[in-house]
């Protein structure tokens, strides 16, 4: 779907496929739903395989029942997660990834791997800005 949108720069409508930096685009709200701190972790853990809700829920250590809800409902309509309800007594819902959500996750794990490998690197900066921030402030 072709649309025009306005570049982040110059406000100038230009005919691109989709903008991110525009703040009509729909890939905008899409790229939130991804990288979203409760998005990136389920897509994440989603790419290890077929969960149910609990399970999911219990993988991504933390995310309220709730949030884990709207999240499964955002990754759905976006194509990235597939639900599947089987009619069982008690139901049963599990969730995975769609091929779209697979090319999704796996360039996620990519950057999550990335953040995990240079932590050393991180917390040393982190510790360097607040001993440098508690200096000029007491200065």
């Amino acid at each position: 779907m072709e649309s025009s949108v306005q570049t982040a720069e110059s406000g100038e409508c230009q005919d691109l496929p989709y903008n991110v930096f525009a703040r009509g685009c729909p890939s905008r709200a899409t790229l939130e739903h991804v990288t979203g701190r409760w998005g990136s972790l389920t897509l994440g853990a989603l790419h290890e395989g077929t969960f149910r809700f609990n399970e999911l829920r219990r993988r991504v250590d933390g995310v309220s029942e709730k949030m884990l809800s709207q999240t499964l409902h955002a990754l759905e309509r976006d194509g990235l997660v597939h639900r599947e309800a089987q009619p069982t007594n008690p139901p049963r819902v599990d969730y995975t990834l769609t091929p779209l959500g697979h090319e999704v996750s796996e360039r996620l794990l990519t950057l999550i791997r990335f953040v995990e490998g240079r932590m050393d690197d991180v917390l040393e900066a982190r510790e360097h800005y607040d001993e440098t921030r508690e200096n000029s402030v007491t200065a």
